[in-house]
């Protein structure tokens, strides 16, 4: 089931066309459109690619400018799914990815794990901070759980910060990995869309064996794994 439906999918693609021509050039903004045309038009991925890595140098890195009423657009449109403080290249490539063609499943799915398998860390952040916003959304399910691995803290915060792809699609055992990865490494998860509604038994248990382990070596524990703990143990 989809995250956004095609509707959807159309009114986000408008607003994050709109605050792309509010951030970028004019020429910038020509030149990304004339290279979708160029990527649209192509059966193979090498005007994808050549663009994907090209685009920091045309869009800048510079933080986009977004205004309270399109954060509310995008939330009402996706919710869990936040972009404010995204880069101008970063929205520059979302915007790109959500403009292949879709209608051949194999083909649109052959380009996008492409990407993945070339990406360096910018462009694997793009790619995942992406997820939600897929066709085919199973398919990408073995790309999340690979994300989840990484050692890379801002790819790990591509995929578990304002996204509400993990939550929504992957097995409990997936998820409970991606919560204990970001206790582990310390990250924010009050920004981990659907934290709360899918606590589990299992999820819980390594949890508190966790606790245990950090209290018997006398080191801090986060109040939000004692919160998680209680909603299973009130």
């Amino acid at each position: 089931m989809l995250l956004i439906d095609i509707n959807g999918l159309k009114k986000l693609n408008g607003v994050f066309l709109k605050i792309l021509q509010g951030n970028l050039s004019p020429e910038a903004m020509e030149w990304l459109l004339q290279k979708i045309a160029l990527i649209v038009a192509e059966d193979k991925s090498v005007q994808l690619h050549l663009c994907f890595a090209h685009l920091p140098r045309i869009a800048t890195k510079k933080t986009i400018e977004i205004q309270d009423q399109e954060t509310q657009q995008i939330s009402k449109l996706l919710p869990g799914f936040l972009i404010d403080n995204w880069t101008l290249d970063k929205l520059s490539r979302v915007w790109l990815l959500m403009q292949l063609p879709s209608d051949n499943r194999e083909t649109y799915v052959k380009k996008i794990n492409s990407l993945f398998a070339a990406a360096e860390m910018n462009e694997q952040i793009a790619l995942y901070s992406a997820l939600p916003l897929y066709t085919y959304p199973e398919e990408w399910i073995s790309r999340c759980e690979e994300g989840i691995r990484s050692n890379i803290g801002t790819v790990l915060e591509a995929i578990m910060y304002h996204n509400p792809y993990p939550a929504k699609f992957l097995s409990q055992s997936a998820w409970n990995q991606l919560v204990l990865k970001a206790f582990f490494t310390e990250k924010d998860v009050s920004l981990i869309v659907g934290l709360n509604e899918r606590v589990n038994e299992a999820l819980i248990a390594t949890l508190e064996d966790y606790i245990q382990e950090r209290l018997a070596a006398n080191r801090t524990v986060a109040p939000e794994i004692y919160q998680l703990t209680q909603q299973m143990n009130p």
